[in-house]
C-alpha cells in the first residue's frame, strides 16, 4: 500500500510541475509572438515557437507519468515505468528539432536579412522572459531530480537553454540599437548549435538507460554490504540490477555460505536477505543463488590460495569466487570475473584456466567466466 501511495505522490508531483511549465510557456509564447511580429524579429518569433514546443514537452511528461503509473498486468508484469524513458526520448527529439529549425531560419536570415524594429516594451518583455525561464528551468529540473524523472530533468535543461536564447535576443537588440548592426541571425546560428548539442546529449543519455547500463556503483556496493552483513555470508557476487523505470529495480545475486548449511537454514536466510535489501534499497531480489565454500578440510584452503595466486597473476582477472573442491570426484569449480578492458575476454579467461589445469593435472577444472556489472 505504501509503495502505491509513493507512486501516486510521485506522479502528482510530476504532473504539478508539468502544469506549471505548460501555463508559463503558453503565456510566454503569446507575449513573445506578439512582440516578435511587431518588432519584425525572427529571433523573438523563434523563441515564441520554442516556448510552444516546451509546453508540448510538459504535456508529454504528464502523459508519460500517467501511463508509467499503471498497475502491472499479464502483458507487462514488470509495470509500465519505462514509458517515462520514452517520454524523455520524445522531449529530446523535440529539443533537437527546435534546434535544427532555429538553425535553418537563422541561416535564411543571414542570406535574406530583415531590419528589426525594437522598442522598450519588447525588450522589457524579453528581459522578464529570461528571468522567468531561469527560475522555471531550476524549478522543473530540481523537481525532476527529486523524483528521479528524466523527462522533467530534460524539460528543466530545455528551459535553461531557452533563457540563454532570450538573453541572446536582448544582446542582439542592444547591439542593433547601439551600433545599428543586426547580428541576431548570427547569434541564432550559434544558439541553434548549442540547442542541437543539448538535444543530442539528452537523447544519448536516455537511450543509454533504455539500452541497459552497468549497475549504479554506489547502489551495487551498498546492496552487497547489506547482503554480506548476514552471519555466514562470506561474499556477494554476480549482482545484476534490472531497471524497469525510475526507482523500480529487480535484481539477482549469488552468495557464498559454508557447505554445512542445510536447506531450511538457507531458506530462512534468503528470505531475510530479500526483505532487508528491499527495505533498505528498494530493490526486489527475485533470485538469490548459492555458492558453498569448503569448511571441513584445511588442505582445500591451501589449494584455494594457490589457485587464487595463479589466476590473479593475469592482469584482467578481477575476481575469483564460488571456489569449491571435491576430493572424492577430483573436481575444482570456480568463477572468474574478467575485466572489459581485456582485448579478448574469452582469451584472458582461457589463459588463466589453462594455467590452473597445468598446476593441478589430477583435477577436473570446472570454470565459468563471469562479469562485474558495476565495473568502472
Amino acid at each position: 500500500m505504501s509503495e502505491a501511495k509513493n507512486e501516486q505522490s510521485r506522479e502528482k508531483i510530476i504532473v504539478n510541475a508539468s502544469v506549471v511549465g505548460i501555463v508559463a510557456n503558453v503565456l510566454l509564447a503569446a507575449f513573445k509572438a506578439a512582440v516578435g511580429l511587431m518588432a519584425n524579429s525572427i529571433a523573438i518569433v523563434l523563441d515564441a515557437v520554442n516556448n510552444i514546443s516546451d509546453a508540448a514537452s510538459s504535456i508529454i511528461t504528464i502523459v508519460g507519468a500517467k501511463l508509467a503509473a499503471k498497475e502491472p498486468n499479464k502483458e507487462h508484469p514488470f509495470g509500465y515505468g519505462r514509458i517515462e524513458y520514452m517520454s524523455a526520448v520524445i522531449i529530446s527529439v523535440i529539443v533537437l528539432y527546435a534546434g535544427l529549425t532555429s538553425l535553418t531560419e537563422s541561416a535564411k536570415q543571414i542570406f535574406n536579412p530583415e531590419t528589426p524594429n525594437y522598442d522598450a516594451t519588447a525588450l522589457i518583455i524579453v528581459a522578464v522572459a529570461v528571468v522567468i525561464k531561469i527560475f522555471l528551468g531550476r524549478y522543473v529540473k530540481s523537481v525532476g531530480e527529486k523524483v528521479n524523472s528524466d523527462a522533467l530533468i530534460n524539460s528543466g535543461e530545455d528551459a535553461k537553454l531557452d533563457s540563454v536564447i532570450s538573453a541572446s535576443t536582448l544582446v542582439a537588440a542592444v547591439i542593433f540599437l547601439t551600433f545599428n548592426i543586426a547580428v541576431e541571425a548570427y547569434l541564432g546560428v550559434i544558439i541553434s548549435l548549442v540547442i542541437i548539442k543539448a538535444g543530442i546529449d539528452m537523447l544519448k543519455e536516455t537511450l543509454s538507460k533504455i539500452l541497459g547500463e552497468r549497475n549504479d556503483i554506489e547502489l551495487d556496493k551498498k546492496i552487497k554490504e547489506t547482503v554480506t552483513s548476514f552471519t555466514g555470508v562470506r561474499g556477494a557476487y554476480d549482482l545484476v540490477l534490472n531497471n524497469y523505470g525510475p526507482d523500480t529495480w529487480r535484481g539477482s545475486v549469488h552468495i557464498e555460505v559454508p557447505d554445512t548449511y542445510g536447506a531450511d537454514k538457507l531458506d530462512k536466510m534468503l528470505r531475510e536477505i530479500m526483505v532487508e535489501v528491499f527495505k533498505k534499497h528498494r530493490v526486489l531480489l527475485t533470485a538469490i543463488g548459492v555458492y558453498s565454500f569448503n569448511t571441513k578440510d584445511e588442505e582445500v584452503k591451501i589449494i584455494e590460495e594457490k589457485v587464487r595466486k595463479i589466476v590473479f597473476s593475469y592482469p584482467y582477472v578481477r575476481q575469483i569466487h564460488g571456489f569449491y573442491l571435491t576430493k572424492e570426484t577430483k573436481n575444482i569449480r570456480f568463477d572468474l570475473v574478467i575485466s572489459f578492458d581485456a582485448k579478448s575476454r574469452n582469451e584472458a579467461f582461457k589463459e588463466a584456466v589453462e594455467k590452473v589445469k597445468e598446476e593441478f593435472p589430477d583435477y577436473e577444472i570446472s570454470a565459468v567466466m563471469d562479469t562485474d556489472f558495476a565495473e568502472e
